[in-house]
């Protein structure tokens, strides 16, 4: 260690629920460390999500380190603000080695194994490192958005807020994932035209037969499936979220439903050149793929019910309220009033300052558990790193206390 050089023995990477609940775990064993987080600890609930922003999952899966859901509501949804209050309390719960605005902007790994972090002007020497900074750096927006005439308003999803933020006129929507169709339905609540083009994202029920689809699910073990057997494996990283919502106290998000109320329904994003928007002729597909995931789902809690002998009651079989027609007509945005667009279509992963070797021919992160091949170099809070709830609320808990305990020796029981 040279003589500008800090030590400490573990560092964490980023201050989000993943890093403060690895933090929770190393306070519980004593375990000397430091959480760096580029901005502050609620700043990704606060800073990246749309006013009228809610969670889709009930509020007892919220269930980080020693801060259960104690509110009076465990089968609602905490809406924005309560979801920063939920965050901030958990900080206040446990007061974590937090350095909020201090971001990491290196970190390699030299012969005698140490690893060098960079952060905050400073040079850091740890055996442990602890990857918590997501994997939704860098908004997704194609290149051609740049030559879309400049009177269109344009703005990802991340730094949407509300109908009035936006232009009067007609909005295009790109994406069908989670953000997308919570958003539209945001935008049409305004009574704002929207146009949704429409993606291969998955929907599911919000109830059925009686209970919160997520309750069947969570009685049935679902959320204790992990990635080495799910049917997909290593595939069901890439998937994207089914669409629902919790806003209103929850209800399903059927895009037919906005069709037959006005919404103007289009398939896959192509391009858009000259300001004509061009689509893939994939509406009715897409429509009917994300119907069948709903009825796969809801067979499999069918058969839960007549395998454990559950009362529950009987639901209809749903029938499709809309049905596109063959047109795959271009939309001229100008001639169809569109004055803004939101892109809805993601973020890619930015580890370019990670300088160790974890990474494989795609760039992502290799990992077992959060554990990679470079001793005492881990990932945590990433989609299905080990289950489902890896990610969320639900789960980081249970893959923070693995990692806790690979980095102490010691067996950690969950929190």
């Amino acid at each position: 260690m040279t003589q500008s050089e800090k030590s400490v023995p573990v560092i964490v990477v980023g201050g989000g629920q993943a890093g403060l609940s690895m933090s929770w775990y190393l306070c519980q064993e004593k375990v000397e460390h430091i959480v760096f987080e580029a901005k502050t600890a609620c700043h990704s609930w606060d800073d990246e999500r749309w006013d009228n922003f809610c969670l889709v999952t009930p509020n007892w899966q919220c269930a980080l380190p020693g801060h259960p859901y104690k509110g009076k509501d465990p089968h609602g949804f905490m809406v924005k603000q309560e979801i920063i209050d939920y965050v901030k309390g958990f900080v206040e719960s446990f007061n974590p080695p937090l350095r909020e605005h201090t971001a990491v902007t290196s970190i390699t790994r030299h012969e005698d194994g140490a690893y060098r972090v960079a952060a905050g002007g400073d040079v850091w020497r740890a055996q442990h490192v602890v990857i918590a900074s997501g994997a939704y750096q860098d908004a997704v927006i194609p290149g051609y958005a740049s030559a879309i005439d400049s009177s269109i308003y344009q703005v990802h999803s991340q730094d949407y807020r509300n109908a009035a933020q936006l232009p009067k006129g007609a909005v295009l929507v790109v994406g069908s994932g989670q953000s997308g169709a919570q958003i539209v339905e945001d935008l049409f609540l305004e009574k704002r035209k929207v146009h949704l083009c429409v993606g291969s994202a998955p929907r599911v029920s919000r109830f059925y037969r009686g209970r919160d689809v997520v309750d069947w699910l969570a009685d049935m073990r679902f959320y204790d499936l992990t990635v080495d057997n799910h049917p997909l494996r290593d595939g069901a990283r890439d998937k994207t979220n089914h669409y629902v919502t919790g806003r209103n106290g929850g209800h399903d998000l059927d895009l037919r439903l906005f069709a037959k109320e006005g919404v103007g329904l289009h398939g896959t994003l192509d391009t858009i050149g000259e300001d004509v928007a061009h689509f893939l002729p994939d509406l009715k597909e897409n429509l009917d793929e994300a119907d069948k995931t709903n009825s796969d789902i809801k067979k499999s809690i069918d058969a839960y019910i007549a395998r454990e002998g559950v009362d529950a009651p009987m639901e209809a079989p749903y029938v499709p309220l809309w049905e596109p027609d063959a047109n795959n007509a271009p939309l001229d945005l100008k001639a169809a009033g569109v004055t803004s667009i939101v892109w809805c279509i993601g973020f890619r992963p930015n580890y370019r300052w990670i300088d160790v070797p974890v990474f494989n021919g795609a760039n992502k992160p290799v990992w077992r558990r959060g554990v990679t091949d470079a001793p005492g170099f881990y990932f945590l809070g990433l989609p299905w790193l080990h289950t489902w709830g890896s990610g969320r609320f639900s789960g980081v808990s249970r893959d923070a206390a693995w990692l806790a305990s690979q980095i102490t020796g010691k067996d950690i029981p969950v929190a």
